[in-house]
């Protein structure tokens, strides 16, 4: 894994994105490869956003954290600068930022994210984060019986499944309405693999909430729900996950959807020295604690290359969550491809990996937890720290 010409002295590493991705592998390179290395983060955002329970924001039960980027950068070990990386050119190992800046790196670390857009016309789209408009309008006419059908639905191709089924499940239990679900999975959380399909489809049967597999939605009017693969959705509501979209930095090769084709070791396939971690990715799984894993993989690679005695492991992610039901969390645990054994309950390790929802990163993780228990954190205080639930 080693570079054949890599400098001599502190090797410069620059990072594109301050989110969880980008923090978790300035994390495991300062833990990882020490004074070897010195790194630097790009973004111009101000904070970082952490919502550990985000499915409860429109149901008001649950709040988001906000940290100071630039000191919570600095307790990483990285500097912070705030500017925005627009363009790559590997040849010369340079970055150049929005407004022309130019950065030499040794290594690269592309940890922009993706971006969320409009995904089913005449849907309404649930972004991730606390809505008052409408979303919120939605779920306060689900509770006050103003709606007698409801469909949840998402688009194809990259995204995140989990809350797709939380808010179908929380709605079941706001109000009377009937809820459909609509999905292009070939069954529900099939990602998990076999055993959390069953327990899903169980679960999602006890709550009496139908399920369309395999449909594509194609947009909502005049009471129906158009998809391909299966007949029209009647429905007075449709609520719709987004459309996820790769953040494009010219010089970096991408897919017709701006995500990055990385190898096993979280290398972008073509270049030397540039890796990919997090959304922008090519996998199709949108996930904190799986992009963090994509970031230690990534930091252990350069770590080693910079010439720390690490044994670089390929990416071999297991996929973790927290399925809030409504009626208590269920744990939900499956790795990429098993397709047959994915577990679903709250062991032991389940618990400590995902205790309240939390983000689960092998760095990142204990440090938001100690910066909560510090009360260095800013909280919307409207909300309370509860887990979401139906009513």
């Amino acid at each position: 894994m080693a570079d054949d010409d890599q400098r001599g002295g502190r090797q410069k590493v620059l990072i594109a994105g301050a989110g969880v991705a980008g923090l978790e592998a300035a994390l495991a390179l300062r833990d990882l490869a020490g004074e070897g290395v010195e790194v630097a983060v790009h973004d111009s955002r101000e904070e970082f956003v952490y919502r550990p329970f985000a499915i409860g924001e429109p149901y008001g039960t649950t709040r988001s954290f906000r940290y100071d980027l630039q000191r919570l950068s600095e307790r990483c070990g990285a500097m912070l600068r705030a500017s925005t990386i627009a363009a790559v050119e590997p040849e010369r190992r340079l970055a150049v930022t929005a407004d022309g800046e130019r950065f030499p790196y040794d290594y690269l670390i592309i940890a922009t994210g993706a971006r969320t857009l409009w995904a089913v016309p005449g849907a309404v789209t649930y972004w991730g984060i606390a809505d008052e408009g409408q979303v919120g309008d939605l779920i306060a006419d689900l509770r006050t019986g103003r709606l007698r059908r409801v469909a949840f639905t998402m688009p194809p191709g990259h995204s995140w499944a989990v809350p797709l089924y939380e808010l179908a499940l929380l709605a079941a239990g706001s109000g009377k309405a009937r809820v459909t679900v609509v999905t292009p999975e070939p069954a529900p959380l099939d990602l998990f693999g076999r055993r959390v399909t069953r327990q899903m489809s169980a679960l999602l049967d006890e709550r009496q909430i139908e399920v369309i597999t395999s449909a594509r939605p194609i947009e909502f009017e005049a009471g129906r729900l158009r998809i391909i693969g299966g007949d029209d959705v009647e429905a007075d509501a449709v609520l719709t996950l987004p459309r996820m979209e790769g953040r494009r930095i010219s010089g970096i090769p991408h897919d017709d959807d701006g995500f990055i084709s990385v190898d096993e070791h979280g290398r972008v396939v073509g270049l030397e020295r540039v890796y990919a971690a997090g959304d922008v990715s090519w996998y199709p799984f949108k996930q904190g604690p799986f992009a963090t894993q994509q970031a230690d993989t990534v930091a252990e690679a350069i770590a080693t290359a910079a010439g720390s005695r690490v044994d670089p492991r390929p990416f071999d992610p297991i996929l973790r969550a927290v399925l809030w039901t409504g009626q208590g969390p269920r744990y939900l645990c499956g790795r990429k491809g098993d397709g047959n054994d994915g577990a679903s309950g709250p062991s032991a390790r389940h618990l400590e990996l995902l205790h309240n929802g939390r983000l689960t990163a092998h760095y990142l993780t204990p440090l938001v937890d100690s910066l909560i228990a510090e009360g260095d954190s800013h909280a919307d205080p409207a909300l309370t720290a509860e887990a979401p639930r139906a009513s």
